[in-house]
Order: C-alpha cells, then structure tokens, then sequence
C-alpha cells in the first residue's frame, strides 16, 4: 500500500519550459521525502507539459493536471484545485520558476512537528536572476526594525509588516492544511495577479507563525514575468487591502498603523510602481506603454518620492528615443532585470 503523503507541494506553472526542471528537480533533491508535488500546468505553450509529463512517469510521487489557460487574475482557482487533491497535512508552494534548497522541508515540517499550534512556517529565500547566477538580495532582513513580528506572535502582529509590504518570500510557505480549509483555502482579491497576501492576511489572525531565519530557496526576478507587467495594478490591491483590514479590525490591539499613515506611504509606492513598470516595459521594448506609466509617475501623487520622479523622468527620455535603460543601470551600478 502506498504511504499517504505528509506534504503537498502545489506547483501552478506557466510557459515555465526554462526552468521547470530545476524546480522539479529541487524537489526530487529534498532530504525529506513524504510529499507529493502537484502540477498545475495553465494552458503552457512552450514544451512545459511535455517536461512535466516526463518526470511524473519516473516518479508516482508527481502529479501533472494540464488545464486550459485561465491565467493569473484567476490564480485562487488553480491553487485551490491543487488544495481539493491534496492528500497531506501541509500545504507547501513552490510555482514552476522557483526551486528549494535541499533541506527546506525536513527543516520546515520538524518546527511545525513540535508546534502543532502554529499554522504557518517560513523562512528566507535568494532572489535571484533568471540563469540563478546573481544574487540580487536575500529576504527578509533579519535586522529589520519590525523582525520582532516575524513570529506573528502575538497573533496578528505581524499585520504591522503586511499592511506595507508581504516580507515572506512565498516559495517557502509550508501551511497547516487545516488551518488553510478554515479560512476557505486560497484568496484572491482586488484584481491582484497573486494569492500569497491576500492567503496571509487571513492566516494572519487565524494563528501564530514560524520562522526559521535560514536561507532555503531562490526565486527569480526578471523582466519577463507575468507579475512584472502589473506593479501598478498590485500596488494599488495592496492599498486596498490595507484599508480594508484596518476598515474591519479596528480594534486590534497589535497594530501600530492608522489610515492617515497607510495612505501616505503607498502615494509613495504609485510613483515607485509606475516608475518600475515603465522600466520593465522599456526592457521589453513597449516604449508608448512605457512613456504613458512615467507620465503617470511623474504628475501623480503629490510630491511624494522626488527621487523617483526623476528617474521616471529620465526614463521617459530613454523611452521616447528608444534608448537601453538597462545599459544606464549597469553604468550606474543599479540592478539590472534583463533575463539571462
């Protein structure tokens, strides 16, 4: 009889041919090996089913399910697809571009083991480039200013990070399954291209977390992602969100945050949103699309962050005559999000 599965992985992909097999193969790699990884491939058209079907007749633990594109407005439903055929207590993620160190889960479910009040554990993550070979930073910052929240403890303290920005990496979610279903599974709201924070917000107050401040996965960031065509459109969904939490918990004894002071820092995240998007479509050569974001970057919002406002400025010059916004990164020693 086969043995029932501790962990499952849900692994949604897309067009994800390049680097599909290096996730799969990180999960091949796990010390630990009670789980099932399900592949919810979303109408790819590149080779992605055909390397998914590929591993899962070498390995029953390896499921594939191919449906037709629905995309990432209707992300929450492929997830949860994932979630109905889920035979594990926990529930980990890890999306067809992203991989895992070779420890991640026997790390993970040894913590949540001996804390079977917790509903959540997590832990640090590399972002990286497409072809893994730099390091843009490692998240989150284990001296930051609010690291004290990262328990969540007291529960729903750690709404004092999420109501500005989501500081768990989501390749290394691992999720009581239970505790997932009570609070109807994954969660999509406010036209938002992703399911991470908003699934957070809910299991945020639902119980405590666990951290474990070791490095366990990478994920990548390039100018090709889906997300990356939509910071605007998420920025804007996290503002909402905020609002809409602080709107419904008024009374929350562990929040230090008020309405005023949420609506000023995210005016600051717009122009920072619409700068980046220009920048992304300037990488991909959208130079009209890129222009009208740095307008709206550059008139919109106050005066909140000059800084960016300038470099909106300065990419509005590179997009009216086409000129290599990445090339003027490198020489300026900034970051640079062309894929490899």
């Amino acid at each position: 009889m086969e043995k029932r599965p501790l962990v499952s992985i849900i692994t949604p992909t897309y067009n994800h041919e390049k680097y599909l097999a290096d996730c799969i193969d990180s999960v091949l790699k796990q010390s630990y090996t009670e789980w099932e990884m399900i592949i919810l491939n979303d109408g790819s058209t590149d080779r992605t089913a055909e390397i998914a079907a590929a591993y899962q007749d070498t390995d029953s633990r390896i499921k594939v399910v191919n449906q037709e594109n629905i995309g990432i407005f209707r992300l929450s439903e492929t997830y949860n697809k994932g979630v109905e055929m889920a035979a594990g207590s926990y529930i980990a993620i890890l999306e067809g571009d992203d991989c895992w160190a070779p420890q991640k889960l026997e790390m993970q479910v040894a913590e949540m083991q001996k804390d079977p009040d917790a509903v959540l554990c997590w832990s640090m993550a590399r972002c990286v480039n497409a072809d893994k070979s730099l390091v843009y930073y490692t998240a989150p910052d284990l001296d930051a200013f609010d690291a004290g929240f990262y328990s969540n403890d007291p529960i729903g303290s750690i709404m004092n990070i999420f109501l500005y920005r989501n500081c768990i990496p989501a390749l290394t979610i691992l999720i009581k399954k239970e505790a997932l279903l009570q609070i109807g599974g994954f969660k999509q709201i406010f036209n938002l291209p992703l399911v991470d924070l908003p699934t957070l917000y809910e299991l945020a107050v639902a119980g405590r977390f666990i951290f474990i401040p070791e490095t366990l996965g990478d994920w990548r960031n390039y100018a090709t992602q889906v997300t990356k065509t939509y910071p605007a459109v998420m920025t804007e969904g996290f503002y909402k969100m905020a609002i809409l939490f602080l709107e419904s918990h008024p009374a929350a004894a562990s929040l230090t945050v008020d309405v005023k002071e949420i609506d000023r820092y995210y005016a600051g995240r717009m122009v920072i949103a619409f700068a980046r998007s220009g920048r992304y479509k300037l990488i991909r050569k959208e130079y009209a699309s890129a222009r009208k974001d740095y307008v709206k970057a550059i008139s919109g919002y106050g005066m909140a962050e000059p800084v960016w406002k300038l470099r909106a400025a300065v990419g509005w010059v590179f997009s009216l005559f086409h000129l290599d916004v990445e090339g003027l990164a490198k020489i300026m020693g900034k970051r640079s999000y062309t894929e490899r």
